[in-house]
């Protein structure tokens, strides 16, 4: 059975953190997991991403060295740490699942993702 479900998201003021988990059910080492949001009105964003069987992770410019993505393939789960929040984090917060195009190297584009959680809602306000 493949299938992606999120947890976590809700309020936080800026400056703060929050962690998300994707428990993400029958994924090979040749999948990558991907987070990605979306805020109202705009084009859903990758942000970050990492191989079930390998070690190689990336993330886009607007989140590097605040987020960071970890896994537990004991546990299947896949996690993304938020720190430093700011505003403009708002938005709905997606985990996916897709093959990789070429082996262990993951990617944030939306278009290699086939397997999508219903999201999961981050709000930075005070």
């Amino acid at each position: 059975q493949l299938q992606v479900v999120e947890l976590g998201g809700g309020l936080v003021q800026p400056g703060g953190s929050l962690r998300l988990s994707c428990a993400a059910s029958g994924f090979t080492e040749d999948y990558a997991i991907g987070w990605f949001r979306q805020a109202p009105g705009k084009e859903r964003e990758g942000i970050s991403c990492l191989s079930v069987g390998g070690q190689s992770t990336r993330y886009a410019e607007s989140v590097k060295g605040r987020f960071t993505i970890t896994k537990d393939n004991a546990k299947n789960t896949v996690s993304l740490q938020l720190d430093s929040l700011k505003p403009e984090d708002t938005a709905v917060y997606y985990c996916a699942a897709g093959r990789h195009l070429y082996p262990f190297i993951c990617t944030i584009d939306k278009g290699q993702y086939e397997f999508w959680g219903r999201g999961t809602q981050v709000t930075v306000s005070s």
